[in-house]
């Protein structure tokens, strides 16, 4: 990616300068769209389940066909921006999901909602890489680049900050298919900004291996369906695919071993101090994401609650997403990564388990809003750290590849989380919350020794 003009020339060219600004503006309000579109289906699930006539696996699938789409992506996403060029990756990734988001609007059935989410999370693992690559050229004397990052992470921020609300209120308003015309204008604004000459982006010959690809995203594709599968007891259904699961993952490791360009980095598994960082940011997603969706079907369902008021609710989750990460940094900057992953790891569990104990009791909101409040903080402490602590533990010239499997076990965890909790549903909200405070003490007690 070449700039117009020199980094240094660009504080005195005023033109150049907002040229830059405007860019940086398009590339924050893509991922601001990605997040968006995850966090504000959460409280449209009952509107949707009721309209679509689907059940619980039907719900999980809306949530898990993104998810995984999104994770088997990723990790490719980092080679594919080099080879195709970063920009045009962005804004093709950009226009797919746009148009994706549209189509679902209309979507006439559950099957084809699915299909639609499954392509808009391939067409957000093609936007997120891609937006990192354009900010690090774009910007690249470190100070400048480290106010971009810092203004990229607050507009995110506020996408999972805003969500809940955003979705409560259009849900509200016009129903579960609103949340995804809200897409549109947004795609538009989007290219609209990134378009220009601003940048020029090179493309590079850096292979991509397709078929391991392709037989990753089918690995987590038929796992997902085997635990959906089995949560809600087609035995059959879940026996069939936990045989594919299994064959496929022996293709994969054929395909991976032969390649000349593994999807995977095997040099990365090797260190017993990432493998415990990938674990703990697939634990922290995990109760993120699956609280996101057994959480709406408590306060919708069992509580009565409306969309916008539930949006409301979950306002004490969402603001540290968006009021913490500047402490954050201070904090890994003055005591190192561990102690910030292992407080949030802590603090996820803990919330975890208020939530728990409040669905148990019959509790009143104000505990509902301290387990919230805990689970919001916990996030916001690990994840930022997180980064630090598995960039510097990746051996020499990986730090690129740690970042993105980084990702993409996030969003493992994601989909796992969604999985497993909407499964624990049917024994009760209150034992899918337990079991996110369980996962978040396991990789709190595996960090805390791999680490110590």
């Amino acid at each position: 990616m070449v700039l117009l003009g020199s980094p240094a020339s660009a504080g005195a060219n005023p033109r150049l300068s907002r040229k830059r600004s405007s860019a940086l503006a398009g590339i924050s309000l893509g991922y601001f769209m990605v997040l968006l579109d995850m966090t504000v289906l959460s409280v449209a699930e009952p509107d949707l389940a009721s309209s679509l006539d689907t059940s619980m696996a039907g719900l999980q699938w809306v949530t898990a066909g993104y998810t995984v789409a999104f994770a088997a992506l990723l990790l490719s996403a980092g080679a594919a921006a080099d080879r195709f060029g970063a920009a045009r990756l962005f804004r093709a990734g950009i226009t797919v999901f746009t148009l994706a988001s549209l189509l679902s609007a209309f979507a006439p059935g559950l099957w084809a909602l699915v299909l639609l989410r499954a392509v808009s999370g391939v067409a957000a693992a093609a936007c997120v890489p891609a937006s990192m690559a354009m900010i690090a050229q774009l910007y690249p004397e470190p100070a400048a680049r480290a106010r971009a990052v810092s203004a990229w992470a607050a507009i995110s921020g506020a996408a999972v900050a805003g969500g809940p609300l955003v979705g409560g209120a259009l849900v509200d308003a016009a129903g579960w298919r609103s949340i995804f015309l809200v897409n549109v204008p947004i795609g538009l604004a989007v290219l609209a900004l990134t378009l220009g000459r601003a940048v020029a982006c090179p493309r590079s010959d850096r292979p991509i291996d397709w078929s391991a690809q392709v037989a990753a995203a089918v690995v987590l594709a038929l796992s997902t369906d085997a635990l959906i599968a089995a949560g809600s007891q087609a035995w059959a259904h879940a026996v069939w695919s936990s045989l594919g699961f299994a064959v496929s993952v022996r293709v994969f490791l054929r395909l991976e071993r032969r390649s000349p360009a593994p999807v995977l980095n095997r040099a990365l598994l090797r260190s017993g101090r990432v493998r415990a960082g990938l674990l703990a940011a697939a634990a922290v997603n995990f109760a993120l994401t699956g609280g996101l969706f057994v959480l709406p079907l408590l306060l919708q369902q069992e509580r009565h609650l409306d969309p916008l008021e539930t949006g409301l609710a979950f306002l004490p989750l969402t603001i540290p997403f968006a009021a913490n990460p500047p402490f954050t940094g201070k904090i890994v900057a003055r005591v190192g990564p561990r102690r910030p992953i292992l407080a949030g790891l802590a603090l996820l569990a803990a919330g975890g388990a208020v939530l728990a104990g409040v669905v148990f009791a019959h509790g009143g909101y104000l505990w509902l809003a301290v387990g919230l409040v805990l689970t919001g903080f916990g996030v916001s402490y690990a994840l930022p750290a997180l980064v630090v602590a598995l960039v510097g533990a990746a051996p020499a010239g990986t730090a690129g590849a740690v970042g993105g499997l980084l990702n993409t076990v996030r969003q493992v965890g994601a989909t796992l989380g969604v999985v497993v909790m909407g499964a624990a549903v049917a024994a009760g909200t209150g034992w899918a919350l337990l079991m996110s405070a369980a996962v978040c003490a396991i990789a709190w007690f595996v960090f805390a020794h791999v680490e110590g």
